[in-house]
């Protein structure tokens, strides 16, 4: 059910609000107090003062139908002039509420004194000190760290030496030595952490109805240690070993565990082919992988330890999806979990952590590579600090906050998830099953989460299920967003259950261990955009020709990273970095900027929009792959082609992008059915790529389609443009345009 929009919300009748799904006993006084909302905001108000005044008087209601707060919203914002002033802004930082944010804290208690007298206060003196934060990243950095649970053992001579000029990014935290697992699993009396505080808040898919299950802070410690004393028994020191499963509570004890015992964990989607596994075993010379018999999902055994089989050859720990007892027979050589467990026996309870150095690699994380290899990306001890301290200035996670990203651990946002909640006091829920429907959306309110993190596609799923009716999600006080671009009407649905809390929109790369561009709970959010840089981290929009934009103009290019960042790579493990992230970009004031790939606008207000990438990376359901990857399983998906090409295809109404599979055929005279070839792509990727790239119920995680070049192609600028009518993912015309290279 829809209303349609009228020209402002004082032209809002009541039959309009009725059509909207309120009952008609409802009707007049909602009525009524939005027209007295909408007066306090003045006569002549803007939409933003308008809108402001309604979402400050709890008008609108989460119970209330998404189509009343679609009428309100888009009428209030019915004469905004997008190109004068740029997005519309849905929430705006309180001037008393906004001193109570970790950041806010910091600049009230620091802002006088490194500002002087043009300090005010958070709100406004916000751009002030974002870029003081990039001019002096040392007093910045060493303010943070107070702030977080990182236990040094040796105290860093310097946060930044820039002496070597051959390491492009900086040296930081240089002679500081440290475990950062161990500082997720010890009390912290700054964060007022004890032994008792819960660490882990969880819930079994088909549970639903049972209470949430909690586990201390000791008991997180105690299994931690019983697992790192297994590994002792198997494996060197600086051992590198796989996680391939869920990220489930063992999951996350493997994972700290291998950290805490001085090895390298490495980190492998639950959702990938053989394939892919073997692939990224065999590029970080994994030891041995920790994976599961089966994926519950749906009320639905996936089979993992299978493919797990089929994609190496490594020794693997097994352990059980439900139960104590393992659903599958081991190879030779493999061991179940409780066979894993016993060899701790006898050992130890209080265990010595591994100390190493800051730029000692403690993760080997993988992203898309435009060869169709992926690039393994190591991470230091840095990059848990940096997706800490993000989260702690831009979510504001803070000591208590409860929060939940439903992710995996073989995709950044799963240790950036982790070590956000341990590394600032708070607690992590995992929800053991799909995401997806009820259930998930059920267990966000009874775990009382605080802190909610999501990928588009799950709020589309949520939206389109109306999964969140009936429960309280107002626990929540800050909402997050990353992995694709954000559809407006599903981000007004998901901000609306929680009585309008903030979106904070995120983007950012493996290889940053953060976000560049994200939103701030001291700048008025607009949905589908980032409000600002992440603090500390400086860039420039660059022309066509690598000259940069003047600051605050608005315009449209490539992003330039300054290279000074905290927790960024500065080596792959396959691939040149300085190829990767450096060659061809320009110098600018004195240093050459870092590579990311983004293709930015700066919008009038001083907002950014993503609009693609500079390279052939996509972003498909909140997973990133490349056009080559997808073409080299298209090509071998019948015999009757040619080749194929991918074009993602970004849509004009914002939301995450689609998928054209471009392909050309060997007889040009064939009659091919398109429909039997598209089931073909969507097997041939599925099964050599990646199972998530399907239509799943309730939610597309990726758009394929099919576009048989047949003379409908010519060439304009040495760009191959192709125009087609229909996708089977929509009924509107698209124009999409490829490089030309034969």
């Amino acid at each position: 059910m829809a209303a349609r929009a009228r020209g402002s919300v004082r032209e809002i009748q009541p039959v309009d609000v009725g059509d909207a799904g309120l009952a008609a006993a409802e009707a007049g006084a909602f009525l009524a107090a939005l027209r007295s909302a909408a007066a306090a905001a003045g006569p002549g108000a803007a939409g933003d003062a308008v809108w402001a005044a309604v979402a400050a008087a709890g008008v609108l209601r989460p119970e209330h139908p998404h189509a009343l707060h679609q009428l309100v919203y888009y009428s209030v914002y019915a004469g905004w002039d997008r190109a004068a002033r740029g997005p519309p802004p849905y929430w705006f930082p309180s001037p008393i509420d906004c001193k109570q944010t970790n950041l806010g804290r910091l600049m009230e208690e620091n802002g006088p004194k490194l500002l002087g007298s043009s300090y005010k206060d958070p709100i406004s003196s916000f751009n002030h000190f974002y870029r003081f934060s990039v001019e002096n990243q040392e007093v910045y950095w060493s303010m943070v760290l107070k702030q977080l649970a990182v236990k040094f053992q040796q105290e860093p001579k310097a946060i930044l030496s820039t002496s070597d000029r051959s390491n492009k990014g900086g040296t930081w935290l240089q002679g500081a030595v440290l475990n950062i697992a161990e500082c997720c699993l010890l009390p912290c009396p700054s964060l007022k952490r004890t032994d008792d505080s819960t660490a882990i808040i969880w819930r079994d898919e088909g549970l639903d109805d049972h209470p949430v299950n909690r586990m201390s802070l000791k008991e997180l410690r105690s299994q931690v240690i019983t697992v790192a004393n297994a590994l002792d028994t198997m494996f060197q020191k600086g051992d590198r070993i796989a996680i391939d499963m869920p990220m489930t509570c063992d999951a996350v004890i493997i994972y700290l565990a291998i950290v805490l015992g001085g090895f390298v964990v490495v980190s492998i989607a639950d959702s990938f082919a053989p394939q892919e596994i073997g692939t990224r075993m065999a590029v970080s010379k994994a030891k041995a992988i920790f994976t599961q018999d089966f994926i519950i999902r749906g009320g639905k055994k996936v089979p993992l330890y299978s493919r797990v089989v089929q994609g190496t050859s490594s020794k693997a720990v097994v352990i059980p999806a439900t139960g104590g007892y393992l659903g599958v027979t081991l190879r030779n050589g493999d061991v179940s979990w409780k066979d894993f467990l016993s060899r701790a026996a006898g050992r130890s309870s209080i265990y010595s952590a591994a100390y190493q150095s800051a730029d000692a690699i403690t993760n080997i994380l993988f992203s898309s590579g435009t060869t169709g290899e992926p690039k393994a990306i190591p991470w230091t001890q840095l990059a848990p600090i940096r997706c800490a301290a993000d989260t702690w200035a831009h979510l504001d996670v803070q000591p208590q906050d409860i929060g939940c990203w439903p992710t995996n651990l073989g995709w950044v946002m799963g240790p950036i998830i982790l070590y956000s909640c341990f590394l600032n006091g708070a607690t992590l829920a995992l929800y053991h099953g799909s995401p997806l429907g009820r259930d998930f959306c059920k267990f966000v309110q009874d775990a009382g989460v605080t802190v909610l993190g999501s990928v588009p596609s799950l709020v589309k799923s949520w939206k389109a299920g109306n999964y969140a009716k009936g429960l309280d999600w107002t626990k929540i006080r800050v909402l997050g967003t990353t992995g694709e671009a954000s559809d407006i009407d599903d981000n007004l649905w998901l901000t609306s259950r929680t009585s309008y809390k903030p979106i904070v929109e995120c983007c950012g790369g493996t290889e940053l261990a953060s976000s560049y561009i994200q939103g701030s709970l001291l700048q008025p959010q607009a949905f589908g955009a980032f409000s600002g840089a992440s603090m500390s981290t400086g860039f420039v929009i660059l022309d066509e020709q690598g000259t940069p934009y003047p600051d605050d103009v608005p315009c449209a290019g490539e992003v330039g990273l300054f290279p000074l960042y905290f927790g960024a790579t500065n080596w792959l493990l396959n691939a040149d970095h300085n190829k990767v992230y450096f060659d061809g970009m320009p110098i600018y004031k004195g240093r050459q900027l870092r590579r990311h790939g983004d293709i930015v606008q700066r919008t009038v207000g001083g907002y950014y929009i993503v609009q693609g990438r500079a390279d052939d990376t996509m972003n498909l359901g909140g997973i990133k792959t490349s056009s080559v990857e997808i073409e080299r399983v298209c090509n071998r998906a019948d015999e009757g082609l040619l080749e194929t090409a991918a074009v993602s295809i970004k849509p004009a109404g914002g939301g995450p992008e689609h998928l054209a599979i471009l392909a050309v055929l060997k007889d040009r005279s064939a009659q091919y059915d398109v429909n039997l070839l598209k089931s073909k792509f969507q097997r041939a990727i599925q099964k050599n790529l990646n199972p998530l790239f399907k239509k799943a119920s309730g939610i597309t995680m990726a758009h394929y389609c099919l576009v048989l070049c047949s003379g409908s192609a010519h060439i304009k600028g040495g760009i191959v443009v192709l125009v087609f009518s229909s996708l089977a993912i929509t009924s509107a015309p698209y124009t999409a345009t490829i490089p030309f290279e034969k």
